[in-house]
């Protein structure tokens, strides 16, 4: 009777919960509540329901009714300010972790929630960390209907407002322990029962219990199977559903032929069973994960190394002196200088200045927004046009920093790496694995059973594609890290590839081959009064661009009230100060004859109310070492891009060589032309800039790095920061990337052997399953340790 009414029991379509409470039918479907049948019909409505084709029951049990007036509090405004990281007059910008998220149509759901809430203009997942960026247009919907729409579905976000300062810890991952904790507690309770088997001494006990025995362990077996072990056979589903062959394929084939056959032969009387071998399999497999899982955790993959971004902010201290800051050692209070071009850190309140802000890495609109005094900026704008003060209101958050230096808007395409060789090689490796596992049943079967299970179970479990997959990861991950403590950041592992492959350095001059801290500094023209110094040091105050603050520098006296700002990037700079208009910059700019400009030194010249009063006059001095750097990187093709005029032609061609294309007056547009053009020669191009007017032939490399000194225009266009301080390390590094590359392979080749010398003796039945389980992990780890040790050694003998 029991029987008949577990087989009457149907399943939710939605969830996959058993119907034992309520069954609703609807839409030819079968659900357990109203909630799984309405977030159904929902879906329905909308065109969502492929949601169910990527996965089997893949919705989170509708069972928990949802008070929505609980989210009343979100229509605070004070909440809703804790809680979104960007606001302007259309949209809204804010992240939720959502615990709930699990599989492949979680993901697919909730990229698709603009279709069930027009409101919503986009939604992003991070699965890993379990996160999803939504923006939204805050005139159509509001926070509170966003989260209702969440929780409606099955996906209720966590809302701590504790943890609103941007730094939320993300939970760990427990279950890799629960599962070790149940095998090894199942597979020590069956070998303690297969020691009969095992010991000649306990024939007797062998007979009397040996039926007993094997059904115990089938007993304990169980909830390895069904608990433990549920990750492979998952992880193989998956792969099978989407058509492609996985690590997980053979080890969970291998588990259920160990598993099927034991119990066949315990309920038949046939034999005693491998029970014993399958528990210790997983337990010692779920070992090798967990291993794997801990070293992932301590090179900290999810980009946290951006922690340590060379970003520093200028601070006002109180008695008006600037100081330069680490931007990660903002504190709330603390009085920031933004200039013209600089990226606003940290939310803060606008003291001073008239703010226009530019949002495009941000909302992707251009057109800058006019702050007036009082109001809050939010972090991620930029400022255009005179330097303003700002009152910092909320800590930085790196991993904001972090989202829009990968923002999609900057990122690139990506051509086929080694990684990709090792996912080709690991799918042709597993096709292998199965067909000699498939080769060794055959042979073996006619002659001995047994041999035959032993040789099919050990070649499945023994064949490891792991180190093909693990190798690219783990010496990529610590090749940035050591590039890391060196002051060089790069945004993700294929940046490493990408370096290995350059065979054209382009720098920029000003700011990167030259020191302009460091260069001599001359005036030529009419003398200038105190009050003219005055006007000029306060419009250059405004500007980053290396020369602007060399002069900043120079000049003496305090600074006052600069209106109508401007800086034209290449050119020069203007602005009103005390009614009188200032211009500063090339000789194109001011209006200088082309015949009058001296071609000899670098210079920058300054007007007032139309009349040119003279020029600064900069002699060139180049970064220490920068013969030797660039004579390491002889075995590539060098060239520069320079806005300034020809005078450092013939020194720049004794340090280059002859062979060096050199180009001047180049615009920032022109810059762009020149790396499309290397590039459609086939050139695997590195740009070296300093951010300011490289922006668009950094995005336009193949990689393109930012050269920063005490202060720095952050870029999201560049894909590596290089601290100034290490700049003479830079060939170091591109030979660095080339070595880690040869390691990957030699790992590749470890890898190899041991599955060459692994799989001979499995074929033969010399392992059995359990021996095979032990040597597996313990061959991951092997490639771990290798990759480990490889990179740390070869950054020793590098220097690095």
């Amino acid at each position: 009777m029991e029987a008949a009414l577990q087989t009457n029991i149907q399943t939710c379509y939605h969830c996959g919960d058993s119907c034992v409470e309520e069954v609703i039918e609807a839409h030819d479907k079968t659900f357990c509540c109203t909630g799984c049948k309405n977030v159904y019909e929902l879906l329905e409505e909308n065109n969502l329901c492929a949601y169910y084709n990527l996965e089997e029951n893949p919705g989170i049990t509708g069972k928990k009714a949802i008070a929505e007036s609980r989210f009343a509090y979100l229509d605070d405004a004070g909440v809703e300010a804790q809680l979104i990281s960007f606001k302007n007059d259309a949209i809204c910008k804010l992240t939720f972790y959502i615990p709930q998220m699990h599989c492949s149509s979680c993901i697919w759901l909730l990229e698709n929630l603009f279709k069930l809430n027009q409101g919503i203009s986009e939604s992003t997942v991070n699965f890993l960390r379990k996160e999803v960026s939504l923006t939204y247009f805050h005139q159509k919907t509001s926070l509170r209907e966003v989260v209702q729409l969440l929780a409606r579905i099955g996906y209720e976000p966590e809302i701590t407002l504790a943890d609103t300062d941007g730094k939320k810890a993300s939970k760990p991952n427990r279950s890799i322990i629960y599962k070790l904790g149940i095998a090894g507690f199942c597979f020590g309770n069956v070998m303690l029962l297969a020691f009969p088997d095992y010991l000649a001494l306990t024939e007797g006990l062998q007979r009397s219990f040996g039926s007993f025995f094997g059904y115990l362990s089938f007993v304990l077996s169980l909830p390895v199977f069904f608990y433990s072990a549920r990750g492979f056979f998952t992880s193989a589903l998956e792969g099978i559903k989407q058509r492609m062959v996985n690590i997980d394929i053979p080890i969970a084939t291998g588990l259920l032929a160990l598993f099927c056959v034991s119990t066949y032969q315990v309920f038949t009387g046939t034999g005693p069973g491998y029970f014993d071998s399958f528990t210790g399999l997983v337990f010692f497999m779920l070992i090798g994960k967990y291993f794997q899982q801990r070293t992932y955790d301590t090179l900290s993959f999810d980009r946290d190394y951006t922690s340590y971004f060379p970003v520093s902010i200028t601070v006002l201290k109180e008695d008006g002196e600037e100081v330069s800051v680490a931007v990660r050692n903002l504190k709330v209070g603390d009085r920031i200088r933004i200039r013209n071009q600089e990226l606003i850190p940290a939310d803060a309140i606008l003291l001073r200045g008239t703010a226009l802000i530019d949002y495009s890495f941000v909302s992707g609109e251009s057109e800058p927004v006019e702050k007036v005094v009082g109001e809050v900026i939010y972090a991620g704008g930029r400022q255009v046009g005179e330097s303003v003060e700002l009152e910092v209101v909320k800590e930085v958050s790196q991993g904001y920093l972090t989202q829009l230096w990968n923002n999609t808007v900057f990122s690139k395409d990506e051509t086929q790496s080694v990684g990709t060789y090792a996912n080709i090689a690991g799918k042709w490796f597993i096709i292998v694995t199965l067909l000699v596992a498939a080769g060794s049943l055959v042979y073996w079967v006619p002659r001995d059973t047994d041999m035959a299970m032993k040789a099919f179970t050990s070649v499945l479990i023994i064949a490891c594609p792991c180190a093909l997959s693990l190798a690219t990861p783990f010496v990529h991950g610590h090749t940035m890290r050591v590039f890391g403590k060196n002051k060089f950041f790069l945004k993700n592992t294929t940046v490493v590839e990408t370096l290995a492959k350059i065979d054209t350095v382009v720098f920029d001059k000003t700011g990167t081959l030259t020191e302009p801290s460091a260069a001599e500094l001359t005036y030529t023209g009419k003398a200038l009064t105190a009050e003219q110094e005055q006007s000029i040091k306060s419009v250059l105050q405004h500007s980053t661009h290396p020369l602007s603050q060399r002069i900043f520098q120079h000049l003496k006296g305090k600074t006052t009230l600069v209106q109508n700002f401007q800086e034209v990037a290449g050119k020069g700079l203007v602005g009103e100060v005390n009614g009188q208009l200032v211009r500063i910059g090339s000789a194109s700019y001011i209006g200088v004859p082309s015949d009058k400009s001296d071609a000899l030194k670098t210079m920058v010249y300054v007007s007032i109310d139309g009349l040119v009063f003279g020029f600064y006059a900069f002699h060139n001095v180049y970064r220490q070492g920068l013969k030797s750097i660039l004579q390491q990187l002889n075995d590539k093709k060098l060239a520069v891009l320079s806005g300034d005029n020809n005078h450092e032609e013939a020194r720049l061609k004794a340090l280059l060589g002859e062979d060096a294309a050199l180009n001047f007056n180049q615009s920032p547009v022109q810059k762009l032309e020149y790396i499309r053009h290397l590039k459609q020669e086939q050139h695997r191009v590195l740009m070296v800039g300093d951010g300011l007017n490289d922006a668009g032939a950094l995005k336009q490399s193949d990689a393109g790095i930012a050269l920063t000194n005490s202060i720095t225009n952050f870029s999201p266009s560049c894909d590596a920061i290089l601290d100034a301080t290490v700049f003479d390390k830079l060939s170091t590094f591109l030979s660095f990337s080339k070595k880690t590359m040869n390691i990957i392979l030699a790992t590749f080749a470890v890898s190899l052997i041991y599955n060459v010398i692994g799989l001979t003796l499995a074929v033969q039945g010399l392992f059995s399953p359990i021996v095979s389980a032990i040597l597996m992990p313990i061959s991951s780890l092997s490639v771990i340790l290798f990759a480990t040790m490889s990179v740390k050694i070869a950054a020793r003998r590098a220097g690095l």
